[in-house]
C-alpha cells in the first residue's frame, strides 16, 4: 500500500529533519561558547545529516508519486494534496505530517540564521582582535631589548 511506505519515509524524514534541528543546536552552543576548535566537527556533522535529508526526499518523491497513483491524482502532488484525497485515518496523518514539516523548517531556518549570525559577529571579532594586535606589536631594538613596532620599518638594502 503507497500510503503506508508514504507514512514511513516521512517519519523517517521527520526524524532526520530534527537531528539537523539538534546538529544547528550543537554548533550554536559551539559558536556561543567561544570553544571553536570543535566547530569543524559540528559543521561536518550538519552537512552529514543534510545528505540524508536529500536522499530521504527522493525517497519521499518516489512514494509521494505512488500513494498518488493509488489515490489516482496526478503524480507530483503535494503532501496536502495527498491528504485531500486521501480516506481516514491517512488524511489526518498526512496532514499531521505536513504541519510537523513547516514548523521543523520554520525552527532550523531561524537556528540557522542565528548561527549565521553568531559566525559573522566572531568573524567580525576576530579581525577587530588581529588589528589591535598589529597596533601593538613588539619587535627588538638593536641591544635586543623589546621595542614598539610603530617606529619600526623594515628596510631593503638591495635597493
Amino acid at each position: 500500500m503507497g500510503l503506508n511506505e508514504l507514512s514511513g519515509v516521512l517519519w523517517h524524514e521527520r526524524q532526520l529533519l530534527e537531528l539537523l534541528l539538534f546538529k544547528l543546536e550543537e554548533e550554536q552552543l559551539i559558536l556561543s561558547s567561544g570553544r571553536t576548535q570543535w566547530l569543524g566537527h559540528a559543521t561536518r556533522e550538519v552537512e552529514t545529516v543534510l545528505d540524508q535529508i536529500r536522499g530521504a526526499e527522493l525517497g519521499r518523491s518516489m512514494e509521494a508519486d505512488e500513494a498518488a497513483r493509488e489515490l489516482r491524482i496526478s503524480s507530483g502532488a503535494s503532501l496536502l494534496e495527498l491528504a485531500k484525497h486521501a480516506p481516514a485515518p491517512w488524511d489526518e496523518l498526512l496532514t499531521e505530517h505536513h504541519a510537523a514539516f513547516v514548523s521543523l523548517t520554520d525552527q532550523i531556518n531561524g537556528l540557522a540564521e542565528s548561527n549565521r549570525d553568531l559566525l559573522a559577529t566572531s568573524h567580525r571579532a576576530t579581525q577587530e582582535t588581529l588589528m589591535s594586535l598589529q597596533e601593538s606589536v613588539q619587535t627588538y631594538d638593536p641591544r635586543g631589548g623589546a621595542a614598539s613596532a610603530s617606529g619600526s620599518m623594515l628596510l631593503d638594502q638591495a635597493l
